[in-house]
C-alpha cells in the first residue's frame, strides 16, 4: 500500500529548489575526525555557506551516511546543525547509517523520513539502496514498486528519484566496488517511465553532472560532494581531494528540466590527511 506523501503548497507553474547535503559522517563527539577532517565543523561550515547565499529552496535532502559510528548522538548533532537553516528536511539511509537508530533519532519538527514528497509539479521519492552489513548498494524490488505505485499515483507530475549508492560507476576502481550492483538495470527500468527527469545521490564523495538518454527523453543523473572529506575522482587507489566541502542547489522546473549547480565552501579551512590509505 503507498503511502502519503508530505506536500508542499508551491503551485505548479512554479519551479521547486532545494538544497542536496550528504555525507556528513558524524559522530557522537562533536571533536571527532575522519581522516583529518572534524565533521561536525565541516558540516556546519557549509550550512553557514549555504545560509549565507539565501537560495529560496523550499526544502533540503539529506542522501545518507549521516553517521560515522552508529551513535543516537550523531543523528541528534546533525538534527541541531540543519536546524539553523530553517527549512524542512527530508532524509534518507545510507550505508554508514543503521535505519532503525537513524529513524528513532532523526527527529524534529523539521525533519521526515517519509518517502514520498509531493511539491509544485514534482514528486520527489526517496529511495533506499543500501544493504544491511555491506559497503555496496542495491535497488531492491520493494523500492521499485514503490516507484512504480507512486508514479501511477500521480502520473502528470514530474519525478526526481533520490538515493545514497551511485547507479553508475564514477572510475574509481576502488570505489566502484561499493556502487549499486544492479544501478544499469536500475537506470534501464525507470527510463521507461516518462515522467523520470533526474537521478540524485551522494556516497561517492564527488561530484557528477552527466545525462542518460533514454527511451523518453534526457534524465539527468547527479553526484553531490560530502560536507566532509572528498574522494580524488579517476582514481584507481583510495585517495582524497583537496577539493573543500560541498553541497549542491537544484530547481525543477514546472517544465521537468531541471537546473543545478554543486558549490563548496570558500577557503582552504579543512585539509584531509593524504597518507591515509582508506577508512
Amino acid at each position: 500500500m503507498l503511502k502519503e506523501a508530505i506536500s508542499y503548497p508551491i503551485s505548479e507553474i512554479d519551479s521547486v529548489r532545494l538544497v542536496q547535503v550528504t555525507d556528513p559522517h558524524l559522530f557522537a563527539d562533536p571533536e571527532a575526525q575522519l581522516l583529518g577532517v572534524n565533521t561536525s565543523q565541516s558540516l556546519k561550515a557549509v550550512l553557514n555557506t549555504i545560509s549565507a547565499v539565501k537560495y529560496p529552496a523550499h526544502f533540503m535532502l539529506a542522501t545518507g551516511d549521516i553517521s560515522q559510528d552508529y551513535s543516537n548522538e550523531s543523528y541528534h548533532n546533525f538534527v541541531d546543525a540543519v536546524s539553523c537553516l530553517n527549512l524542512p528536511c527530508h532524509y534518507l539511509p545510507g550505508n554508514h547509517d543503521d535505519p532503525r537508530i537513524m529513524s528513532l533519532h532523526m527527529q524534529g519538527d523539521n525533519i521526515f523520513g517519509q518517502k514520498r514528497v509531493l511539491a509544485g509539479n514534482w514528486q520527489v521519492l526517496m529511495l533506499d539502496s543500501t544493504v544491511r552489513g555491506r559497503p555496496g548498494g542495491h535497488m531492491s524490488d520493494a523500492e521499485l514498486a514503490l516507484i512504480d505505485s507512486a508514479i501511477e499515483a500521480e502520473p502528470d507530475r514530474h519525478v526526481l528519484l533520490v538515493m545514497h549508492h551511485n547507479p553508475v560507476l564514477a572510475g574509481c576502481a576502488w570505489l566502484d566496488q561499493h556502487c549499486m550492483d544492479n544501478g544499469s538495470e536500475f537506470i534501464q527500468q525507470v527510463s521507461n517511465y516518462p515522467q523520470v527527469k533526474g537521478l540524485l545521490w551522494g556516497h561517492i564523495h564527488q561530484s557528477v553532472d552527466t545525462i542518460h538518454t533514454g527511451p523518453n527523453g534526457p534524465i539527468k543523473l547527479m553526484a553531490t560532494p560530502s560536507t566532509c572529506i572528498q574522494f580524488k575522482p579517476k582514481s584507481s587507489y583510495f585517495a582524497l581531494d583537496a577539493l573543500q566541502p560541498g553541497y549542491r542547489l537544484l530547481e525543477l522546473k514546472s517544465d521537468g528540466s531541471i537546473l543545478t549547480n554543486v558549490y563548496r565552501i570558500p577557503g582552504e579551512k579543512f585539509s584531509p590527511d593524504n597518507e591515509a590509505g582508506g577508512y
